[in-house]
Formats: structure tokens, sequence, C-alpha cells
């Protein structure tokens, strides 16, 4: 639990590390703040972010005030959050914006899609997908892959290399080997753990949203599963990415996490998944790009995707995929300690 490993955990206490992290997380994209910001990192050490700051007891107010909104008006669901008033800024914005009146509004779609009327149905769109990949008999012939490539993150070292290892139904193994160590995320089918350097926890168990995502990635690297990856399937209006037109579909996994996919229109291949993640001060986003689709074997797999979340990016680009080849079952076990 977050207080068996952070010192001074006073309002944020029961819940798991991952959570924890995930959850500042969220308020640092709320109020467009770094972890610096709040804690007096000093030397950056970690006992040294335990030490109090008015920023910080500030924050454990509104965290106190946000909480008692819902439960006394909302019956204790997540319906205000840091971001309802703060949306991006230090300071909750009190005067209307004229320029946001009457300008272009900001992209800032519903979490929940609501029933598009007259649109084609989730299986119709599902299908179109499946076969643009190579249809479901070439799909369900891929049961593992090896791939290499790189990756770019939101830091200075440029391209790390990165392997990926992957096995039917549903584990995942991707490793970035950064110059302070192997950064390691596994998921062996039912549990997932993050290793990495800089870390609080040298290996960390994912659990929650963290955890259903996790599953969700590895069980669409084989889009033949996305109908049993997901389920109370709603389809909703048309939207434009990068000025091409995209069907939406929104999904609801067995653990209750929503997750939102977009096909191209013409293609029919998925270009992005929006995944969504509970904490407890509200809801997080997790977006995957997908693009530069290449066959391998009879079936098309994406070489380049770009994760974003609240507070990073990454970005994967493959310069080699072998199809169905034997994987050691130990490279999905959790992952050891990084070694520098």
């Amino acid at each position: 639990m977050a207080e068996e490993v952070f010192k001074n955990v006073q309002v944020l206490k029961g819940i798991p590390v991952d959570q924890f992290m995930e959850t500042m997380g969220f308020i640092s994209a709320s109020l467009g703040m770094s972890c610096e910001d709040c804690h007096a990192a000093g030397d950056s050490s970690w006992a040294n972010y335990a030490l109090d700051s008015p920023r910080k007891q500030t924050a454990r107010r509104m965290m106190l005030m946000v909480s008692t909104i819902n439960q006394t008006n909302f019956g204790g669901r997540q319906v205000v959050t840091c971001y309802s008033c703060h949306h991006g800024s230090e300071r909750p914005k009190v005067t209307p914006s004229l320029a946001a009146l009457y300008g272009s509004p900001p992209e800032e779609p519903d979490d929940i899609l609501a029933q598009a009327p007259g649109a084609p149905s989730a299986d119709q769109i599902l299908d179109k997908y499946l076969q643009a990949l190579g249809g479901a008999e070439r799909l369900a012939n891929l049961t593992s892959f090896i791939a290499r490539g790189t990756s770019t993150g939101y830091g200075p070292e440029g391209e790390r290399p990165v392997e990926v290892f992957v096995k039917a139904p549903g584990q995942r193994t991707i490793i970035i080997h950064t110059l302070d160590g192997d950064s390691t995320t596994t998921f062996d089918g039912r549990a997932g753990w993050i290793a990495a350097p800089h870390r609080p926890v040298p290996v960390l168990a994912l659990t929650g949203g963290g955890l259903d995502g996790a599953k969700l990635d590895a069980e669409l690297s084989f889009p033949a599963r996305v109908k049993q990856a997901l389920g109370k399937w709603r389809v909703g209006f048309p939207t434009t990415i990068d000025d091409r037109e995209v069907r939406v579909v929104q999904g609801t996994s067995a653990g209750g996490a929503l997750a939102t996919l977009y096909f191209d229109g013409e293609s029919g291949l998925l270009v992005r998944l929006v995944r969504y993640a509970d904490s407890p001060v509200g809801r997080m986003p997790t977006q995957i790009d997908y693009a530069d689709y290449r066959e391998v074997s009879g079936v098309k797999m994406p070489f380049r995707w770009k994760v974003t979340w609240l507070d990073g990016l990454e970005t994967f680009v493959l310069s080699d995929v072998q199809p169905n080849v034997p994987i050691d079952g130990a490279k999905f076990a959790r992952p050891a300690p990084p070694a520098r």
C-alpha cells in the first residue's frame, strides 16, 4: 500500500502504489504542474518528496473538499474532479472566456459514448476491421510473435532498443533497453508488473485499471479476439482524426473499464484506442495511436504506435517481426529488478 512505501501519506491511504502514482499523474495533469511544484524535492530524493509544503497541504484540503462534494451531491460518484475546475491551470477559472464562447470549441469528447441512431452495428465495424487485417482465418493462425525496434520517450535519451514478446491468448512483455537499465512491462495472462529504473518500487505490481489496461493491450495484440476482449458495445457518431473520417466504437471490459476504438472509415483499420482507468481522484485516459500497417505472413500489423498518458508518452517503431515463433514462458514471468 502507498503508506507502506511512501512517508507522510495522509489522505491517499489504503491504495496500491501503482494507483497512488497514477493519482499523482492525474493531479499533475489537472493543474498543469510537475512533481516538484508541490513537493519539496531538494536533491530529488524520495525522502525529500515526503516533506510538507504549502501547496501539498492545499492539495490535501482540495481532495477532501472534492470527495465531500461528490459524497454529498452525487452519491459518491466521481462527477467533480480536480480537472473539473482547474482544466490544466494552477488556479481555477472564475470568469467565462469570450474567446472560448465564440471561437471554435476545444475537442473534448465525452468519456462515455451514447449510441448513435442509425449507425452501423459494432459487429459490422469490427468484422470490417478483421477483414482489413487479413481475415479471421489468417488472424486465428497467428499465435505468437517477437518484434524488435526502437522506442522514443518523453526525455533527452532519444531512441532506445526495444523488444516485444507476445503469445496468445493474452501474454505480452515489452523491454525497453535504457541507459539506466531495462524498463520492462509484463502481463502473464492474469498478473502484470512494471520493473523500471528510478521507481519507488523496483518491481511494481499492476492493479485496478492499470492491470485492466495491460490485459487489454495483450489481448488486442491478437485482434481475432477483439469481440471477446470487450463487451456492451456501443457505436458513437463518426469523427475525424488527421482529417480522415473514423468510426467510433466503445466497449466495456469484464472489470468495468471503458475503452474507445477508432477505425478508419475507408480502410477499416484501427487507428486509435483510448482506454480509461479509475483512480481516487478521477478517470485517467491512456491513448494509443496506430500507424504504418505492414503485412506479416498475410496479417497486417502496426509497425508504429504511440502511447500517451497523463504524465508521459512513448513512441514505438518496429523494424522486424517474427510470427509464430516459440517463446520461453519465462519471458512472461514476474520481471527481475532492473540492473544498470
